[in-house]
């Protein structure tokens, strides 16, 4: 049999850590041990019924053919008074554009603009398929280590030394994966007074985790920030986080109408749009009752509470209180070079969540997936007993090590 031959690009992209831990708590699921997930990020509440009805209804009204390769217009105008609506932001249905969830818009964006020797700055941690999605492309990353010091946010001397003339985008996420962490509006405005100095570099705004954000300043976005920068941002957001969404695959993005009209041909090569019937659920989730937010907002901050306060009872962990999404990333250094209860060497967090996995049964993602180690990341999208549960599995994983 003839061996196949990956192209250079994908032999350096490695299966997400997230999917793949994912995936062995469920075959260990299935072989009979109990497993308590912590690892994948997606809300464990119900989607709300206005929206399957509108998409229900869409469905028996006909709208099941091939949508328009950018997304429906309907959508595209609620996606532009949503904008109005919470960002104050205007913009019109040519410089919006929809696909099969966010991490689509980032590919597109990404296929669209880069060239071989292009750099993309990332603060690290960052969410693993910034990186792969860069190096697909032939472009360089271009890391920058936060710590807990910062709250894992980089700074304006950071960016400014990270610049280069390579530089093609700068790529923020606030509210953070993996960590939570939120730029308040005093931050962003000292990364945009770097990035007036160098017109060269685009910025692209990750703001997924939109509405779940616990500080108490109000979420804000960079081209809110500093209009000056707007033509040269692309702001990316979508409904699976913020509606309980992520098996509906909607992301959808606005910037300039000329970087969306590169995406839009992209996507026309890769696939003829974005599932109709989903669309008009994202219809109804964007222009439809918005009271899910708040609540779902108080149910994420009580567990978050319930995880850092335990996380911060076990001797040897160390977790900063994340400002937003439903992520806290503590540190396990103190355990490196330790041995566990069931007799194994911990040479690093990727060897400390493996082995919570099988001796406790507690699915986590390790922080070299991130870019950060040593550390773990643990979704609190989970319900309270699960979380319970988790916390003291950890704790007795933890108690059981070995220390050198």
């Amino acid at each position: 049999m003839t061996k196949l031959i990956k192209s250079e690009p994908l032999g350096r992209v490695q299966p997400p850590a997230t999917i793949a831990i994912t995936a062995l708590g469920r075959e260990l699921r299935d072989a009979g041990k109990s497993i308590v997930s912590l690892g994948i990020g997606q809300p464990d509440f119900a989607t709300p019924q206005h929206i399957i009805d509108a998409a229900y209804e869409a469905a028996n009204r006909g709208e099941t053919k091939y949508p328009p390769i950018g997304g429906i217009p309907e959508l595209k105008t609620a996606v532009c008074a949503k904008f109005k609506r919470e960002n104050q932001l205007d913009y019109s249905n040519t410089e919006v554009t929809v696909s099969a969830g966010g991490k689509q818009i980032l590919s597109h964006c990404f296929y669209a603009t880069l060239n071989k020797g292009d750099e993309v700055i990332l603060p690290a941690p960052y969410w693993l398929a910034y990186r792969q999605s860069v190096e697909l492309c032939d472009a360089t990353a271009t890391i920058i280590d936060t710590s807990a010091d910062t709250e894992f946010k980089i700074t304006a001397d950071q960016l400014e030394s990270a610049i280069t003339d390579k530089t093609k985008w700068l790529l923020i996420n606030s509210p953070g994966n993996p960590t939570g962490a939120v730029y308040n509006r005093a931050e962003l405005q000292a990364l945009a007074n770097v990035l007036l100095r160098h017109p060269h570099v685009w910025i692209l705004s990750d703001d997924m985790y939109e509405h779940l954000n616990y500080s108490d300043e109000a979420f804000c976005t960079m081209a809110q920030v500093e209009p000056a920068l707007r033509d040269r941002t692309l702001i990316v957001n979508g409904v699976s986080k913020a509606y309980a969404m992520t098996g509906w695959r909607i992301g959808y993005a606005a910037g300039p109408a000329e970087l969306i009209k590169a995406m839009e041909l992209v996507q026309s090569l890769w696939c003829a749009g974005t599932c109709s019937v989903s669309q008009w659920a994202a219809v109804a989730a964007l222009n439809g009752p918005q009271d899910s937010l708040a609540k779902n907002l108080a149910v994420y901050q009580k567990r978050r509470s319930l995880v850092v306060d335990a996380l911060n009872a076990i001797e040897g962990l160390d977790c900063v209180m994340p400002d937003g999404a439903f992520y806290a990333y503590p540190s396990c250094a103190t355990f490196i070079g330790g041995t566990t209860a069931g007799g194994q060497l911990l040479e690093s967090d990727v060897d400390f969540c493996m082995a919570l996995l099988q001796e406790q049964g507690v699915a986590t993602v390790h922080g070299k997936a991130f870019g950060l180690s040593p550390n773990f990341r643990i979704s609190y999208a989970s319900s309270e007993e699960e979380i319970t549960e988790a916390m003291s599995r950890i704790a007795t994983f933890c108690e059981g090590i070995t220390r050198s």
